[in-house]
């Protein structure tokens, strides 16, 4: 296959800044090095990403190989990120009662940091009070020229239309077009991210070497998503992961989704509530008296019946895909260790894999914002322009248009 000279640019901007992403810090020697880059076209390209304020240059300790290779170079002690200063994402998260806004930088946090945060209000028009609310929570963001927004989603979410599909916990929000009401405070491009995705994206940030994955994630439902060489693996229709929704022989309960029996309503967070409260001799209680209740007497027999459930659904999902770890995060991860050991168990039990290697189950934080920062990254600023749904912007000019304060003509303007 043969590349222009412009294709050919934007491929090298795009590995060498996922190289950054994966490295944390590098010196630029040690970028071309490890890129197979020449040293003169890894420092062009990095001059051009300082000067657009993708990259900063920080200082670190004298010693060790990138330094003494800076120092060569006439750089003591500095070395390359991405940039951690100014801000160039908007992200929000829509959840179930609450939403969270926060401004990102390229070189994210790992840990979640929300700024700002609303309840959803209990009315009859839930999508017009979700529109207030937001109009108030706007106010601190106003003044900022973000290159985009992403907007954190549950549900079966088709991006390329903006449109939530499905969401059986939010049902409100498959009747409206969410970006358009986001575009009435921030004249930017918006893109709706499907949670799990940005949940397994922000893993992969901070774990480099986890490439094939697993990602569930429990809470107020339960989602999936399955990452392959460090990309996620997606089909003709826009589902992704929805392992919550295989049905459990024998379930009784009725789903946000019009279907009887599946899985979450036994493990997500109301799921679990409601076998605790029907337990023997148990009555309503609170998440915090569950964890206690786990924490003294262990996984009782309708604990382990609905992790079993879970387990089945996770096992049959990396036998089909051909995966061998499996990361949890959210609600089940924040319980005692006998609930993960349990389902940790469970999952390898089902596994094929076990029978002749070793299935990898961790449990691990919610790493949302990290998440949706590499979307903005490989969206906004190096979008491949052969990818689906890419935005309108031409990334690297808007970028310059935002700092020197004027409009980009050709695409959607930025705020003066």
């Amino acid at each position: 296959m043969i590349f222009s000279p412009s294709r050919m640019g934007r491929l090298n901007k795009r590995a060498l800044i996922r190289q950054l992403q994966k490295a944390g810090v590098a010196s630029r020697a040690g970028l071309a090095r490890s890129l197979g880059m020449s040293q003169p076209t890894a420092g062009k390209i990095v001059d051009e990403l300082l000067a657009l304020e993708i990259l900063e240059e920080v200082e670190v300790p004298a010693g060790g190989e990138e330094g003494e290779t800076a120092a060569r170079l006439g750089r003591p002690g500095r070395q390359l990120r991405l940039n951690r200063t100014q801000p160039s994402f908007l992200a929000i998260h829509l959840g179930l009662s609450e939403t969270r806004l926060a401004e990102l930088t390229l070189g994210a946090l790992a840990n979640d940091e929300w700024q700002v945060s609303f309840r959803q209000p209990a009315t009859t028009d839930p999508a017009a009070a979700w529109a207030r609310e937001l109009r108030g929570a706007a106010k601190p963001f106003r003044a900022r020229k973000f290159l985009g927004i992403l907007l954190s989603v549950p549900g079966v979410v088709d991006e390329s239309s903006s449109r939530i599909l499905l969401s059986p916990n939010i049902h409100w929000s498959e009747q409206v077009i969410l970006p358009d009401i986001i575009r009435r405070h921030w004249d930017v491009p918006v893109l709706l991210v499907q949670e799990e995705y940005a949940l397994a994206l922000g893993h992969h940030v901070n774990h480099p070497g986890h490439d094939d994955f697993l990602l569930v994630d429990f809470g107020e439902g339960v989602g999936g998503a399955v990452l392959v060489g460090g990309k996620p693996l997606a089909g003709p229709l826009p589902i992704r992961g929805e392992i919550g929704h295989t049905p459990v022989p024998g379930n009784p309960r009725q789903c946000g989704c019009g279907a009887t029996g599946c899985m979450e309503t036994l493990v997500s967070v109301r799921g679990l509530l409601e076998s605790f409260a029907g337990a023997p001799r148990r009555k309503n209680g609170s998440w915090a008296e569950l964890h206690a209740h786990i924490a003294e007497h262990g996984v009782e027999p309708w604990l382990a019946t609905s992790l079993e459930a879970a387990a089945a659904a996770i096992a049959g999902a990396i036998n089909v895909v051909g995966l061998r770890r499996v990361v949890i995060t959210g609600s089940l991860a924040e319980l005692p260790p006998a609930v993960t050991q349990h389902l940790f168990r469970a999952i390898e039990n089902g596994a094929m894999w076990a029978r002749f290697g070793s299935v990898e189950c961790v449990a691990a934080p919610r790493r949302r914002t990290a998440g949706l920062a590499a979307v903005g990254i490989d969206r906004f600023i190096v979008p491949d322009r052969e990818q689906h749904g890419e935005p309108s912007r031409a990334a690297f000019s808007a970028k310059s248009a935002v700092k020197n304060g004027k409009i980009h003509k050709q695409t959607t303007t930025v705020n003066k």
